[in-house]
């Protein structure tokens, strides 16, 4: 009689024992799909930021405004002096370089006016002609027009200096 009783205990063991078996392997599957899906998804995220990373970044086409060359009577203690000079201005944007454009007699005669005032003996050393270029980038801190546009100017460069 205890062996009949045992055998109907033995078979609800033997179904337990394999639907745990098989939940095992699913979780199993089930984690190995996942870190198989994780390892090659942020793998190619790697590639495409070390694709990212070596494109090289092209800097902007710079845009100049040229000013056409000056030729100014210089104050000088010692007799007369003339200073030719040929600049242009690097501009960070197009709009920029249309409002110079359109407004360069105004330009000019500011330059003139700013040139005419400087003696020879400062122009001839490097550290005036740092001092120019600054003064120059100064004259465009005051408005040409009312209402003005923002003037984007990045430098100033001497094409021709010749102080005689």
């Amino acid at each position: 009689m205890a062996d009949a009783m045992a055998a109907p205990q033995a078979a609800p063991r033997k179904k337990r024992s394999r639907l745990i078996i098989g939940l095992l392997i699913v979780l199993l599957a089930a984690a190995s799909s996942a870190a198989v899906y994780f390892f090659l998804t942020s793998k190619s995220g790697a590639e495409d930021v070390a694709a990212v990373e070596e494109k090289p970044v092209e800097p902007p086409t710079p845009i100049f405004v040229t000013i056409a060359p000056f030729t100014v009577n210089l104050q000088s203690d010692y007799g007369d002096r003339l200073l030719y000079v040929g600049l242009s201005l690097r501009v960070g944007d197009q709009a920029t370089s249309d409002f110079l454009v359109q407004h360069m007699p105004e330009i000019r005669s500011r330059l003139l006016m700013l040139l005419s005032g400087k003696s020879a003996e400062e122009l001839i050393k490097p550290q005036g002609k740092v001092e120019l270029k600054q003064e120059i980038l100064g004259l465009f801190d005051k408005p040409i027009t009312t209402p003005q546009p923002e003037l984007s100017i990045d430098d100033v460069l001497f094409s021709d200096f010749i102080v005689q």
